[in-house]
């Protein structure tokens, strides 16, 4: 009896510690793609958290570890959004559909819980191996799931333009977000979309 409580107290102190690991995570995926990997600090996660600054460890060997988790847990989620879109029509439209919601105003003003790869490229190149290795997962992804809503799948003709899309969705998205004048940032997004549906769809 005293060794079937002592495993449920285990697996109970087991599953909180996840549940915690989990927590920071995602509080750190949503930090990074708001302030980027530099402004991110590891007392600001965990307080935004709800924990000690000195629990941090008991979960992360580093802050280079946190960021590759949370670099993880931003293209899980961006990628889940993409699918989610590209599920809901029907497989013609689906392009489109992928486009339209990437390119849409709405994606860019929510830059916390975007596309990671907008928030934070020019960045990453500065970063540990770790972290770029994550993205570099990510983008090979994006450009496969782009590939894959081409008539022509699995040809190099439909590699290459699924390249080319997803480089400019981002940086569309990027220099959109970069600049201070609405109207520029608005034909920015516009000018990209229109040029990849009259080439791509």
């Amino acid at each position: 009896m005293m060794r079937v409580m002592r495993n449920e107290k285990l697996n109970a102190r087991a599953a909180a510690k996840e549940e915690t690991h989990a927590r920071i995570v995602s509080v750190a995926a949503r930090a990074i793609r708001r302030s980027g990997y530099d402004g991110t600090g590891v007392a600001d996660i965990m307080k935004e958290a709800g924990l000690t600054h000195g629990a941090f460890y008991a979960h992360f060997e580093s802050r280079e570890a946190m960021l590759a988790e949370a670099a993880g847990q931003a293209c899980a989620e961006s990628a889940a959004a993409v699918v989610e879109v590209v599920s809901g029509v029907p497989a013609d439209q689906s392009l489109e559909a992928m486009l339209r919601a990437y390119l849409s105003k709405e994606h860019m003003g929510n830059t916390e819980v975007g596309c990671p790869l907008a928030a934070l490229g020019s960045e990453t190149s500065r970063q540990a191996a770790d972290v770029r290795r994550v993205i570099t997962r990510h983008i090979k992804a994006m450009v496969d799931l782009a590939a894959r809503q081409s008539p022509n799948w699995g040809q190099p003709a439909a590699h290459e333009r699924a390249l080319v899309t997803v480089a400019t969705m981002v940086g569309a998205l990027l220099l959109a977000r970069a600049v201070d004048e609405p109207a520029l940032s608005d034909s920015l997004r516009e000018a990209a979309l229109q040029h990849l549906l009259s080439t791509t769809v």
